[in-house]
Formats: C-alpha cells, sequence, structure tokens
C-alpha cells in the first residue's frame, strides 16, 4: 500500500515537472534576427523588441521579424541627402526585406512639376498591401501642411497616387508578401527642392 502511495506521488510529481518543461519549451523564443536575448519589461536590456505589456508572463516578439514596429514608417525626401542616395535606387530583385520595400517606394515618386508644387510641403498617407504585391484601396491621406490650398493639397495627394500605381504590383517573395499582407505602412512626403518664390503662390 505503502509503494502505490509513493509510486503514485512520483508520477503526480513528474508529471507537474513534465508540464512545467513543456510549458518552457513551448514560450521559449528564438531571438533570431536580433543579436539581444529575449526578456519581458520588468528585465534589464537589451532584449528582442517586443510589444508585451507588464503584467505579460512570457517575453514575447513582434508578429514581424523586423525591427522597423508595428507600424511601418518611412519618410521620403523630394531630394534625396547626398549620403543616401542608394536609398533611393530601385532594387533590381525580388524585394525580400523592409529594406527592399523602402528602397522601392523612394524610387518610385515623383513629385509634381516645379511650377504646381510648394517649397516645404509635407505630406503623409496611409495605405496597405495585399500578398501579390498591389494595394489594398486608394492611400489615405493622414497630415499635410497647415495652411496650404486645398488645389495643392489635391495636387500632392494625386502625385502620391500616381507614383505609387507606377510601381505597382511591387514584386515581393512568398516570405515578405505574407509578413506585410495587410498591415499599415505610413509615407511622410517632403517636398524639399529650392522652388524659391513658386513656394508662395496662393
Amino acid at each position: 500500500m505503502l509503494r502505490r502511495v509513493v509510486i503514485c506521488i512520483a508520477l503526480v510529481v513528474f508529471g507537474i515537472s513534465a508540464g512545467h518543461a513543456a510549458e518552457r519549451l513551448r514560450h521559449q523564443i528564438n531571438p533570431v534576427p536580433f543579436a539581444h536575448t529575449p526578456c519581458s519589461v520588468l528585465e534589464e536590456g537589451p532584449c528582442t523588441p517586443s510589444y508585451c505589456g507588464v503584467f505579460s508572463t512570457w517575453p514575447c516578439i513582434p508578429e514581424m521579424n523586423y525591427p522597423y514596429g508595428e507600424n511601418l514608417q518611412l519618410t521620403i525626401m523630394t531630394v534625396p541627402p547626398q549620403d543616401q542616395a542608394a536609398k533611393y535606387k530601385k532594387p533590381d530583385h525580388d524585394l525580400d526585406t523592409i529594406g527592399d520595400l523602402f528602397q522601392a517606394l523612394r524610387s518610385c515618386w515623383t513629385p509634381p512639376p516645379a511650377d504646381d508644387g510648394r517649397e516645404g510641403m509635407q505630406m503623409s498617407v496611409r495605405f496597405s498591401f495585399k500578398r501579390s504585391g498591389e494595394m489594398i484601396g486608394a492611400p489615405r491621406m493622414t497630415f499635410a501642411t497647415s495652411g496650404v490650398p486645398a488645389d495643392t493639397r489635391t495636387t500632392y495627394l494625386n502625385a502620391i497616387d500616381a507614383s505609387l500605381k507606377g510601381c505597382l504590383p511591387l514584386k515581393f517573395t512568398s516570405g515578405l508578401g505574407g509578413a506585410l499582407a495587410g498591415r499599415p505602412i505610413a509615407i511622410r512626403y517632403v517636398d524639399n527642392r529650392e522652388l524659391g518664390k513658386r513656394a508662395e503662390k496662393p
């Protein structure tokens, strides 16, 4: 009888230990491609970028394996800085990383003609891609320089729409297409051309 009790206790302890081990394996995180060790928000860094809350039991990682955050944000200058000229050249291969995507989007931008442009004009749009590389709907304006006439805003929004449509569909690899599908992308366009007095047009 005593032997049965001991065996039962041993089985219960073994089962609990196995359960904890399985739980640890289930929550184990491979930090690749990041070099840091994953940790929770209550532990010291560095750790894998995450969106865990302070009440999360386990560390977690972004749904995408790219360190750009949940919302992909990009600034495109009409005149690229000299040290960033390479980032504005269209990739010569299927887009496989977020860097490739940003490079392709930068290379797509064609601003309005100088006579219709406004120096210092900024406009932000938001949109998403399908897995196939096509855009879901038209880009939606989320910001425009204050005090700009409505026709100027329309001119820039039309230029952004035409520039994006002129590049579509983008050629994603299957991995990037699956990771990007439906995710919001925000682009801020900055017209940093020196347009002189044309910027003062009513």
